[in-house]
């Protein structure tokens, strides 16, 4: 399914300035050092300012908003009552509020069931902006579901002992760890035997046309490409990582969000109001040169500018989600039957006794 959002023309907020820090390496447990991809600080400072202007903050809500209701979707699927909640990486409790509205009803518009929120016991929402994940505690939907706010202060781990959670969501966050194998290890561990764990996470392709368009245009103007949009994993790779984790019974799928933007400015300024700028730490020092934005303004318009009724051209950027099921292993999960146990014939299950191939 491809979602296509108008975005309206807004002021282009102020460049947020590049912040550094020195290297470090994280540790996975039991396992061999990996670099550090992502700055925390960074991306901590990213949050804290974008949510500073509530009212700017909320207007670009537009992609999480509807990257929680297609995850929320998920967990429809599964009946069952959920004592106690984990949204790990909350931001400003998108998934909670999606989860406290009332759910149509497929085969009538006009009907509704009641809201996931009256299955839930309690979600504890965390994250490690405090400005983010507090923003709209005082919104009606709180009133809906009960609702713990958590600041976090290692995105990398967990403070939960194990088998404290009936089910654990994460919306638009986990693309910003830098060992994401350990921290899918530590939600399994948190995770009730037989509960579930649903993920919805940039990955892949998301905003090629703006890496491809940056690129040219900087090796245009400069001879050479900087690093301006955070690497993402592979949605092939989603499926390993689960596995190596510990969880059984996966579902991987992607969806593309196409948003349409008046220029490329329109789409920077967004990105940057959601706190989703580039936090990688060897991205390039301070801000791109004017005469190389123009100029990806122009590539960008060429190779895939869209003229509109009114003689307008609008700019799409696609952001692919992967969204990812896994279940912690159980008394009670379903395991494959061994090889060589099957009774049924596959020569008369495909209908016919002639040789496949």
């Amino acid at each position: 399914m491809i979602l296509r959002v108008y975005r309206p023309l807004a002021k282009v907020p102020s460049t947020i300035k590049s912040w550094l820090t020195t290297r470090t390496y994280a540790i996975q447990a039991g396992g061999a050092p990996i670099a550090e991809v992502f700055s925390a600080r960074t991306k901590y400072i990213h949050k804290e300012r974008a949510a500073a202007d509530i009212a700017q903050s909320r207007q670009v809500d537009y992609l999480r908003d509807e990257i929680a209701s297609r995850l929320c979707d998920r967990v429809l699927d599964i009946n069952r009552h959920f004592l106690r909640v984990l949204d790990f990486g909350a931001n400003a409790c998108n998934v909670a509020r999606v989860l406290s509205r009332p759910t149509p009803d497929l085969n009538d518009e006009t009907k509704f069931t009641e809201p996931i929120a009256k299955r839930i016991g309690e979600i504890v929402c965390t994250d490690t902006s405090p400005s983010l994940l507090y923003r709209d505690e005082h919104e009606p939907f709180n009133s809906e579901i009960a609702i713990t706010r958590e600041v976090l202060q290692n995105t990398e781990y967990l403070p939960y002992e194990p088998n404290s959670f009936d089910l654990v969501l994460s919306s638009q966050s986990l693309h910003w760890i830098n060992d994401l194998p350990s921290v899918l290890t530590q939600i399994n561990t948190c995770l009730k035997p037989d509960a579930p764990f649903l993920a919805a996470m940039s990955g892949g392709d998301t905003l090629y046309e703006l890496r491809g368009c940056l690129q040219l245009a900087e090796q245009d103007r400069l001879g050479g490409i900087g690093t301006h949009v955070s690497p993402l994993a592979d949605v092939r790779d989603v499926g390993n990582l689960l596995t190596r984790a510990g969880f059984k019974l996966l579902t991987v799928d992607v969806d593309d969000i196409i948003v349409s933007y008046p220029d490329i400015f329109a789409l920077m300024g967004d990105l940057q109001a959601m706190g989703e700028a580039n936090a990688a730490l060897r991205r390039e020092k301070g801000g791109i040169g004017r005469d190389v934005l123009l100029a990806a303004e122009a590539i960008y318009r060429e190779m895939y500018g869209e003229v509109q009724e009114d003689g307008s051209v609008r700019l799409p950027a696609t952001f692919r989600t992967v969204y990812m099921i896994g279940w912690k292993e159980g008394g009670n999960t379903p395991r494959p039957l061994e090889r060589g146990t099957g009774e049924a014939n596959l020569v008369d299950v495909l209908g016919g006794g002639g040789r496949i191939g």
